[in-house]
């Protein structure tokens, strides 16, 4: 057995020893890879810089260094730029669609990056409450306020001279981190569950000294998709900007109502009060005194700011109306005088890509009128704002081929009756150019931190502006920042008047006050100058701010308008409606193309007429109001006068509840549509009769009633007054049109509308309905309408006025009696 096993012992042994040979080698070896690998990492176990951003990298300085690798992107960021806020703007940039258009801001946020062992964590920074870093309350405001970390990366390297961290980022971008993707409405809306990684990317990653752009592309699975419902997705291209903001926050400067300004608020935890405030301070641009100007400044003179206001036209701008565009930005040189200022806003040409290679629109240094070749009919001006201070760091303002559409729409309603220059579908290039510029200054007005007020034009007696000379002195509006586009107002006759407005007194006003250093001066301790200035104007409507109203409550305050009188104003603008009107077939006419364009233009006559009788409805039920500090005499709230609202409702019946046959031209309607006459003038009247029966309307009304008593214009009164118009026929026994039954069928159905329904949504006045007077109120004037049809469909000798007025009988009973 011993010599049988021996060779196999022995074999087993060799066996052994060329297992421990190989093992030894194999040790060998992998002890030589380890530490070949562990040669190849750097302290702290992270790879070496150039085994991560390899040979093949394509880098982006900036802010960040950016690089790509193959398909992987990554980050490289300064040890100094940890910890340095930083503000991410995110934007829809393309969309699917049904989602509206592209530009729109769908978040906001201040981040901090923060290196911590071997991560690189973002924190989302909050400046909506504060107290001074000296002030015991600051720990219990920090304390309540931890910054929530938005995404964590993996440190991949450290730079050679170990002054730089690097990450990849390539998840920030294609997972679904909310604060830089589709915004919650939308997602709530289409019902969007998840981001599918597999159909998301990024498009471009791009540094800029002060900021970085990314542009990533996202498809979200819904289940209620806006448009390609069956793919079950929506796809949209992001845009998030993220902008270094300054060391030192600007100088605030506070907020105050009786001035037009966008602005924003923080509640201060640090305030000598007894509970806590929200302060707020405006948005506007850095424009500082140079230290060696001071004297100047002082002494009354004009000087240059430190850093000028400068807008770019992108070089994608047609030539023709680049010099329109500047004008626009350039006439607000005259309200930054009344600042102090000269030369403080410039426009220049964007240079050449041979003149600056590097040049880009989206860098952050450069505000840029960005010239888009899209269909909307529209213009916008965006800008950027330090959260800490209301800095504007930057502005864009979007410009949209077909805006000059709506400028020729805008013009030719407006002005052609009394202006040859506005008649035609298409404007000699110096009339488009003027146009243009009106609007360039408008959306440079926004860009400056001005909003809209709407209750400027109202400071102009409506008779005013048919004189030349008032309205050379002082144009259509003291602010170019209302929406009193053009002249509907100047008749023929009214040579020479101006038709549009310019920079007004309101602006120069305004950016003083918003701009002017009070140098000897800091924040709080400015406000009793700033006081002083708005006191020094105190009820002079030419500088009477009035905020822009989702729903309109103070008539004075209303888009489009022009004038202090909207009765008169509105009747010079329907005399010109219907000179306008008869002539449309031939200031449209063009050999060899369609009727598309006469279309087009009635319609603008339409909705211009549209607008009239909102002005004028807005009067019903109205409150005036102004704003005022206790040091000011007055009310704030001031019901119109009973006798306004009592000609707006004759103005009504005589304009619109009267069937406005001036607009039924069968001459221009057999070239534009088969039918839909009829239909339209009803959906004209229901429209301001909805209107006018409004429930906050009425709410108002009855409170008015209820504090003022005989002055005021009551509801029974606006009620008896309607129908002694609407249904004018039951007394003095005239056939019943079709436009008027139509119309006298809409006000029994808003009648049961008033009694049945409840108030719902956002409103500017709520009301209790069923608690309020105005079922009463309907109630008792559907009785009333019952006993007047019911006597007047046994005298009429009119075969379908009578059916007519049985019809409204058997539904009027049907309301107070349902179950009849």
């Amino acid at each position: 057995m011993k010599l049988k096993l021996y060779p196999i012992a022995a074999f087993t042994f060799a066996m052994m020893t060329v297992v421990s040979c190989a093992s030894t080698k194999q040790t060998k070896k992998g002890a030589a890879s380890a530490d070949s690998e562990k040669s190849e990492k750097s302290k702290g176990g992270l790879k070496p810089y150039d085994k991560v951003i390899t040979k093949d990298a394509i880098s982006d300085d900036g802010l960040f260094t950016v690089h790509k690798v193959d398909d992987d992107y990554f980050y490289e960021i300064a040890d100094s730029l940890f910890d340095r806020e930083m503000l991410m703007v995110s934007r829809i940039a393309k969309t699917a669609t049904g989602i509206g258009f592209g530009g729109g801001k769908a978040n906001t946020e201040v981040l901090r990056w923060e290196k911590r062992d071997k991560k690189v964590l973002v924190r989302v920074v909050s400046h909506q409450i504060f107290a001074a870093d000296s002030l015991p309350i600051h720990e219990a405001v920090t304390n309540s306020n931890f910054e929530p970390v938005l995404f964590s990366f993996d440190i991949k390297a450290i730079s050679k001279d170990s002054t730089k961290t690097v990450i990849q980022v390539n998840d920030l971008y294609n997972t679904d981190v909310q604060a830089l993707g589709m915004p919650g409405y939308y997602r709530e809306e289409y019902k969007v569950s998840n981001v599918d990684k597999d159909r998301s990317y990024i498009e471009s990653l791009k540094s800029y000294p002060l900021n970085i752009e990314a542009r990533h592309v996202k498809t979200y699975n819904a289940k209620n998709a806006p448009s390609n419902g069956s793919l079950g997705s929506i796809t949209v291209e992001m845009n998030n900007s993220m902008v270094l903001l300054p060391k030192v926050p600007m100088e605030r400067r506070y907020f105050d109502e009786r001035v037009g300004w966008f602005a924003r608020g923080q509640v201060d935890y640090g305030l000598d009060a007894q509970e806590s405030k929200t302060v707020r301070y405006l948005d506007r641009w850095r424009l500082e005194v140079k230290p060696e100007d001071v004297a100047k400044f002082n002494a009354g003179e004009l000087v240059e700011p430190k850093k000028q206001i400068v807008y770019y036209v992108d070089r994608a701008t047609p030539k023709q109306w680049v010099p329109y565009i500047k004008q626009g930005i350039e006439d607000w040189q005259v309200a930054f005088e009344a600042a102090g200022f000269k030369n403080a806003i410039i426009a220049k040409d964007a240079p050449t890509v041979e003149e600056d290679p590097e040049w880009s629109p989206e860098d952050v240094r450069y505000s840029v009128v960005r010239y888009l070749a899209s269909p909307i009919p529209n213009a916008n001006g965006p800008h950027v704002s330090d959260p800490r201070s209301g800095e504007i760091l930057e502005s864009d303002i979007n410009w949209y081929h077909n805006v000059m559409t709506l400028l020729r729409n805008w013009y030719f309603v407006q002005t052609a009756a009394i202006n040859p220059d506005a008649r035609g579908v298409a404007f000699k290039n110096e009339i488009m150019g003027r146009l243009i510029r009106f609007v360039s200054s408008h959306e440079v007005g926004h860009t400056l931190g001005l909003p809209h007020n709407m209750g400027s034009s109202v400071a102009y007696p409506v008779d005013s502006l048919r004189s030349k000379s008032f309205t050379e002195k002082y144009s259509t509006a003291p602010s170019i920042m209302d929406y009193a586009r053009f002249n509907y107002i100047a008749q023929p006759g009214d040579e020479g008047v101006s038709m549009m407005p310019n920079i007004g007194i309101y602006d120069k006003y305004a950016i003083k006050w918003g701009y002017r250093p009070i140098l000897d001066k800091k924040e709080n301790a400015e406000k009793p100058i700033l006081d002083q200035w708005i006191l020094e104007h105190a009820g002079d409507p030419m500088y009477r701010f009035g905020s822009q109203q989702r729903e309109v409550v103070d008539p004075s305050s209303q888009t489009e308008d022009l004038g202090d009188d909207a009765v008169k104003a509105s009747n010079y603008g329907i005399a010109n409606l219907k000179r306008i009107v008869p002539n449309l077939i031939e200031w449209t006419a063009e050999d060899g193309k369609t009727y598309e364009d006469l279309g087009t233009l009635y319609g603008q006559v339409l909705g211009q007429y549209n607008r009239y009788m909102g002005h004028v409805s807005n009067n019903i039920g109205g409150v005036y109001e102004y704003y005022k500090t206790y040091d000011q005499e007055g009310a704030v709230y001031m019901p119109v006068p009973k006798e306004r609202q009592a000609e707006s409702v004759a103005f009504l019946q005589e304009q619109l509840f009267t069937t406005p046959e001036w607009m039924i031209d069968a001459e221009i309607l057999n070239r534009i549509e088969h039918d839909g006459s009829l239909e339209r003038i009803r959906a004209t009247q229901v429209r301001t009769l909805e209107n006018v029966l409004d429930f906050g309307r009425m709410g108002r009304m009855i409170e008015n009633e209820t504090l003022n008593g005989k002055d005021a214009y009551t509801l029974t009164q606006l009620m008896t007054d309607l129908r002694t118009g609407i249904f004018s026929e039951l007394t003095n026994g005239k056939k019943i049109d079709t436009y008027r039954r139509n119309l006298q069928r809409a006000y029994i159905e808003r009648l049961d509308y008033l009694l049945t329904k409840d108030q719902t949504g956002r409103n500017a006045t709520d009301v209790k309905v069923s608690q309020s007077d105005i079922r009463a109120i309907s109630r008792a004037e559907l009785n009333t309408l019952k006993r007047l049809v019911a006597t007047a469909s046994t005298r009429t000798g009119d075969t379908l006025s009578r059916y007519h007025l049985q019809d409204l009988k058997e539904r009027i009973d049907l309301i107070l009696d349902p179950r009849s």
